[in-house]
């Protein structure tokens, strides 16, 4: 038997989906206009960019940016184009490729951040108090498959190009 959703539970459902696709609508625009990537590709650098050496095996980054593999080699194909990202074979399993942070995809990062920072504030943090983001996190947490990640777990690291050493100091796409 449907378990169809009661009034409360489609106004949860439905305004959740509408802010998740317009905050994310919002954050791709801005970083279309003012970086030329889409956000899908900014989530790539950034995982790469944390990554120890900017290096990430290509199924592992699939995996953290919740992308199919298909999917990630076409969007990492994009980024070697542009000379941000280049793919090594694996000298100890000929199966494995990795994703390499390239100098200049790491300065295309370093310049897209301070914009995509300044769009999330606006877009998202901006419009919740401390008390509100606190519950937000916990209810996202609770949506994840999973014990929650470590980015839910990470301590709060500031927006300044300072904050980490090597690092643009972005925080998390």
């Amino acid at each position: 038997m449907t378990r169809w959703l009661d009034d409360d539970e489609q106004r949860a459902w439905r305004t959740f989906l509408t802010a998740s696709q317009l905050v994310q609508e919002e954050l791709d625009r801005q970083l279309q206009r003012d970086s030329g990537m889409p956000h899908a590709y900014y989530a790539v650098l950034v995982k790469l960019s944390e990554a120890p050496g900017r290096t990430m095996r290509m199924s592992e980054l699939a995996t953290e940016v919740n992308a199919s593999q298909s999917r990630l080699s076409h969007a990492v194909k994009r980024l070697e184009e542009r000379g941000w990202v280049r793919r090594e074979p694996c000298a100890a399993d000929r199966r494995v490729s990795w994703a390499v942070l390239t100098d200049e995809g790491f300065a295309a990062l370093a310049a897209a951040a301070p914009g995509h920072v300044e769009a999330v504030r606006q877009t998202f943090l901006d419009r919740l108090d401390p008390e509100q983001l606190r519950h937000l996190t916990a209810l996202c947490a609770a949506l994840l498959p999973g014990p929650a990640p470590d980015a839910l777990n990470a301590p709060d690291t500031p927006d300044t190009p300072d904050a980490a050493p090597g690092h643009p100091g972005h925080g998390r796409p």
